[in-house]
């Protein structure tokens, strides 16, 4: 599978981040241009916010079972491909004459996403040692930072300037030039675990590892409702609650953005070491953030300098978890484990980004980090849990983290 004296991988990790760079711009660029595509489709704000809803929906149904039916196609392949088809859905997005058939695109995109993460998800794992595993996967994610410092500001300033469509269409081309760089410049792996003499290969359902990724991507379901029912909802948030003006939600998207690249690196240190009492860390200043965001809209500093923080707690925690699920992962239970975590991400962002919807006509937007706060909370607790579970089983000379 790798060697682990081999050189490592820094292009093919680099390219692999640009391709996560290009696909998580694609799947967030409506949330800084929630209004203007609102607007222009003749639909409400929370309408279209079902857009994120719905591409995450779609990938919380397709990962897993694509993930099984393409166990058997190189992954190199199926990265390609996947973002060819991520390209096509994201322009016809751009081209999409009415909302229903916006809804059929980022369908088609959810697809093409789910299978996506469900692969590259467990990339790293196949490219590198065990021991060098916290650092690869922060590279490969630094191109989820990427995303949310330059894929969306940029994204959201440009749509503000020509127009949500033009904005869809420069990232549809993104994808299409990162795809040749992935044929080009993306080592191979062999995914395949091969079965020792003698040795009957467990039904997934009997792998020891399967209940703590389980636990996992539980606590990666709660942690993301509660983060996306108000960050879906953030560029209403900063014109209305908050009274900055439109232009302004670029910036504080880029803030964020930069904010979630410093939390990256935090987890590319801390990951190997402190990997759950870093996610507790990490969960806990998100709370604390959005209560700030929610109990005092009206003081710039405060709004600007929690929405920093948050960026950083927030930046650390994928790679944290992801780092997690494959050291908890049997070897064969990677590409499971992996499309079972863009199942949860994906679970949360679409379950907040309907939390959310069905929030604002009841309370608006100032109700939103309040619900977010009370969500995450419950994640906190499920990993505080993990944490006594641990020690106790520690104790009886167990090691499990």
């Amino acid at each position: 599978m790798k060697a682990p004296d081999a050189r490592f991988p820094t292009l093919g990790l680099v390219t692999l981040a640009g391709a996560i760079f290009v696909s998580v711009t694609g799947e967030f660029l409506p949330t800084g241009l929630l209004p203007e595509m609102a607007r222009d489709l003749g639909v409400t704000v929370g309408q279209a916010g079902i857009l994120m809803t719905v591409f995450a929906a779609t990938v919380v149904l397709a990962a897993a079972p694509l993930a099984v039916l393409t166990r058997g196609i190189s992954r190199k392949t199926l990265v390609f491909w996947v973002l060819l088809v991520n390209a096509l859905a994201t322009l016809l997005a751009a081209i999409a004459p009415t909302y229903e058939i916006l809804i059929g695109a980022r369908i088609l995109g959810g697809l093409a996403h789910g299978l996506f993460w469900a692969v590259v998800g467990s990339y790293a794992a196949y490219l590198v040692p065990k021991h060098q595993l916290a650092r690869a996967i922060a590279i490969s994610n630094a191109g989820v930072s990427a995303a949310f410092v330059l894929g969306v500001p940029v994204g959201t300033a440009l749509g503000h300037a020509v127009g949500w469509r033009p904005a869809f269409g420069v990232i549809a081309g993104a994808m299409v030039v990162l795809a040749l760089l992935v044929l080009r410049l993306l080592p191979p792996v062999d995914h395949a675990v091969p079965v020792r003499t003698g040795e009957i290969p467990l039904p997934t359902r009997r792998d020891p590892t399967l209940p703590a990724v389980l636990v996992t991507s539980i606590t990666v379901v709660l942690l993301m409702v509660g983060q996306n029912t108000f960050y879906t909802y953030i560029a209403p948030y900063i014109t209305d609650a908050a009274a900055f003006g439109a232009e302004t939600v670029g910036p504080l998207l880029f803030l964020y953005g930069g904010a979630g690249a410093v939390g990256l690196v935090l987890a590319g240190i801390v990951g190997s070491r402190h990997p759950v009492a870093a996610v507790g860390v990490a969960v806990a200043i998100s709370i604390g953030c959005t209560l700030v965001l929610a109990a005092v809209p009206g003081v710039p500093w405060l709004v600007v300098a929690a929405l920093v923080a948050w960026g950083v707690a927030m930046g650390s925690v994928a790679p944290l978890m992801q780092t997690r699920n494959m050291h908890l992962a049997s070897p064969r239970l990677r590409d499971l484990a992996s499309a079972l975590m863009t199942t949860a991400f994906n679970l949360g962002i679409g379950g907040g980004a309907l939390v959310g919807a069905l929030l604002l006509p009841v309370g608006g937007i100032g109700l939103l980090p309040w619900a977010a706060a009370l969500i995450m909370s419950s994640a906190l607790a499920v990993v505080l849990a993990t944490v006594l579970s641990s020690r106790r089983k520690a104790s009886a000379g167990s090691v499990i983290l």
